[in-house]
């Protein structure tokens, strides 16, 4: 059997046993082992044992743990329920304000965890139902809750910009300030077509009445410093970092720690929150080190039967594709599996193929992994079995339709489509800041 063959047949048994249901980490490690076994003979039990060791030799792994249980603490001690209720009340004299500020809200999420799961969960419980008791209209509103949990992915500290990292080895930090800039662009245009439609539509996102607005100055005051707790967290975890005071680990166990205080100092920090926050962070950590692990051995077999250097010779040798067509088969090839698995699974079974070739063609691996990234945001939002869709279906109030959710997403989708565009004809948005910080 030659070398492509084998290759063909591993990525087919791999799909195969995702698109069965079983764990991603179970499907590529069985995938990569009995491949390992077939090629190598008894010599590749070796395997899965240099790669554990590569896994917990790598130092930035530790701010995987760290990023996620300041997240969860943040979450379990209803923290980030004071901000929403921040933004209730500063936005809802604005047409489509509530929306606005779950959008905000969102961006502060995704500051504090990394996960867009997290968001969609805050989204889906905290602000959907409070919209639709406003009278928002519940297609649009489905659409911000998905396209905002996205921005997860994407915002620092992003989780996916870490298994990038290391896959691909490229330093997390430039990852992180790479995906700062466009995430934040993304979120403005959010921003942007929610005010302009709802200012056009005023039905769809109605303000709140004045009564409800008219407070005490004072009032005001003190929910705007439910927002400060967050904002002062992610200052002191991202911007330390950027000025240089600490490392990237050191700001993963700055964020960790402010948020462990600030529950505590709003009288929070409980037996069970800690146990909840344990559990949850426990179980995340521990999937995306199995799925670290198994993607370690997959790579290594596919480097060792030369697959990469066989698709860098049909794309460019035997079709003479451009660099940029073969750009742009890459991010359409994310969004066709897109509709069938989640972010993880993507990257594991394509970034060691792609990445290398990425280089070859002559472009920057860190501006390639915001690509990827926002290419996976899209997907998870693209009929029919987008990844978002399914976990809004399953957290959605009962009045919201699977058919709702298909129609919700369309404005959104072509929104961050148009984000993806800008940043691949000018990828100074995302490699400014990193190369600025970096090169001081």
């Amino acid at each position: 059997m030659s070398y492509e063959a084998i290759a063909i047949l591993m990525f087919s048994s791999m799909l195969i046993m995702l698109l069965t249901g079983q764990r991603v980490f179970a499907a590529i490690g069985i995938v990569s082992s009995v491949a390992a076994l077939f090629l190598y003979g008894n010599g590749a039990v070796e395997m899965p044992f240099n790669a554990a060791f590569k896994l917990f030799n790598w130092y930035p792994l530790l701010t995987l743990p760290l990023f996620i249980y300041m997240g969860y603490i943040l979450s379990e001690s209803g923290i980030a329920t004071d901000l929403y209720r921040m933004f209730h009340v500063w936005f809802g004299g604005l047409k489509g304000g509530l929306a606005v500020g779950t959008i905000a809200l969102m961006i502060v999420i995704s500051a504090m965890n990394g996960l867009s799961v997290a968001g969609m969960a805050i989204g889906a419980t905290i602000a959907l139902p409070e919209m639709l008791r406003r009278g928002y209209d519940k297609v649009m509103i489905t659409g911000v809750v998905q396209a905002g949990s996205s921005l997860g992915i994407l915002v620092p500290p992003s989780v996916v910009l870490v298994l990038y990292g290391m896959i691909a080895r490229q330093p997390v930090g430039k990852l992180w300030l790479a995906g700062a800039i466009p995430g934040l662009m993304m979120a403005a245009m959010f921003i942007i077509y929610i005010v302009v439609r709802c200012r056009l539509q005023p039905n769809l996102g109605p303000a709140l009445p004045q009564e409800e607005r008219d407070m005490p100055r004072s009032e005001k005051l003190k929910l705007l410093r439910a927002g400060i707790i967050p904002f002062l967290i992610f200052f002191f975890m991202t911007g330390l970092f950027v000025m240089g005071v600490t490392s990237l680990v050191e700001s993963s166990a700055v964020g960790a720690s402010a948020a462990t205080l600030a529950a505590w100092s709003k009288g929070r920090l409980n037996k069970s929150v800690l146990e909840e926050t344990m559990r949850k962070t426990l179980g995340i950590s521990c999937m995306f080190m199995w799925i670290i692990l198994a993607a370690l051995c997959f790579g290594a077999v596919f480097d060792g039967i030369g697959a990469v250097r066989a698709i860098e010779s049909l794309f460019i040798t035997n079709w003479n594709l451009t660099p940029w067509e073969v750009l742009i088969m890459m991010q359409l090839s994310y969004l066709v599996m897109g509709m069938f698995l989640d972010d993880t699974a993507m990257l594991v079974i394509v970034a060691p193929l792609y990445v290398p070739l990425v280089k070859v063609l002559g472009f920057d691996p860190i501006w390639y992994g915001v690509l990827y990234t926002i290419t996976c945001q899209i997907a998870y939002m693209t009929p029919p079995f987008g990844y978002n869709l399914f976990l809004m279906r399953a957290m959605a109030p009962k009045e919201i339709a699977l058919t709702d959710i298909y129609r919700s997403v369309i404005p959104f989708v072509l929104v961050m489509t148009l984000a993806l565009i800008l940043v691949m004809i000018y990828p100074q948005i995302a490699l400014w800041l990193p190369e600025y910080v970096y090169s001081r």
